[in-house]
């Protein structure tokens, strides 16, 4: 039985707008608070990440989950009232601080006022991270230069392969993708405090290689099915049969990729969750929208111009 995709074209589009119009309202809503539009986190800003797990080991020590109120207190008494606090594990017996760039006697500060409020912390599982704002910027520009540079080699590589307004539309779905991603992020970065670093940027990168190869895989099906065709079938049909015949290679490819990442995201540690997270949200959306939009809007776009014929180069 075949799908029909390019019918329901109103549909899919109407999603996918919702869920861009939703993203903006995030990431507008993420700037006007926190100067970003999406939390950034140790990476992109510079400061020092101190995370620090109770010993539960010690009788009683492990008996009151770590508040957030506590922490903010004894960091106001230090000066550190900009800083960012996450409570982690199921048990919430673990502290991670974002604070502005601290000297090791300022690290040493920070630790004992901690232990003496809350209680004895493991020194084994103890992890300091700093980063310089300088090379924060760096690593910032560097990453959106990446993004930058995939985006215009896959605009000439399409438009080599089959022609400009296949690319165009690619283009779309990947914009379509990232920027999803992106809006979702910004949505964990205001409710839950989640922070990006640079495996998102490396995330964003892995998805956009991830969703133009499905969707080169649909547009070879496409222009196959034109070169053989005798005038018969309109665009419509054309992109329909190509979909209903790649639909079933893009489901496994993606159900195979997303079941690892699942795994990651449930049994990895915390930065990998979230870069895991990252590409199952990616891949998931890279998988629909070649499926769903940049075949429709291609099959839309020849509509309006009345033209069905494509570039038979290989």
């Amino acid at each position: 039985m075949m799908i029909s995709i390019v019918k329901k074209s109103s549909l899919w589009w109407g999603i996918s707008g919702l869920a861009v119009i939703v993203s903006i309202a995030a990431m507008v809503i993420s700037f006007t608070s926190l100067n970003a539009p999406i939390r950034p986190g140790l990476d992109f800003i510079g400061g020092t990440r101190l995370q620090i797990e109770k010993d539960c080991s010690v009788a009683g020590n492990c008996d009151n989950p770590i508040e957030t109120s506590e922490v903010r207190d004894i960091l106001d008494n230090l000066g550190l009232g900009n800083s960012t606090i996450q409570i982690l594990g199921n048990q919430q017996q673990t502290l991670s601080v974002r604070t502005e760039n601290l000297d090791v006697d300022g690290r040493t500060e920070l630790q004992k006022a901690l232990s003496d409020e809350i209680g004895q912390f493991d020194p084994k599982t103890t992890q300091i991270d700093t980063v310089g704002p300088t090379i924060g910027k760096e690593l910032f520009v560097s990453g959106i230069l990446a993004l930058l540079v995939a985006f215009f080699g896959i605009i000439v590589y399409l438009s080599v392969r089959f022609q400009f307004d296949y690319a165009l539309f690619a283009i779309v779905a990947l914009f379509h993708d990232v920027f999803i991603t992106a809006g979702v992020f910004a949505i964990l970065g205001l409710v839950a405090q989640v922070e990006v670093n640079s495996l998102f940027l490396v995330a964003l990168l892995t998805i956009i290689g991830f969703s133009v190869n499905d969707t080169v895989v649909i547009y070879d099906r496409i222009r196959e099915t034109i070169a053989n065709d005798n005038d018969e079938s309109t665009i419509n049909d054309i992109v329909d049969s190509a979909v209903n015949q790649t639909l079933g290679r893009s489901i496994n490819t993606t159900v195979t990729t997303l079941l690892p990442l699942i795994g990651i995201f449930l049994f990895g540690g915390q930065t990998l969750k979230l870069f895991a997270l990252a590409l199952i949200i990616g891949f998931a959306l890279g998988a629909y929208s070649s499926i769903f939009i940049a075949s429709t809007l291609l099959a839309w776009w020849r509509n309006s111009r009345g033209d069905k014929a494509v570039a038979v180069s290989s």
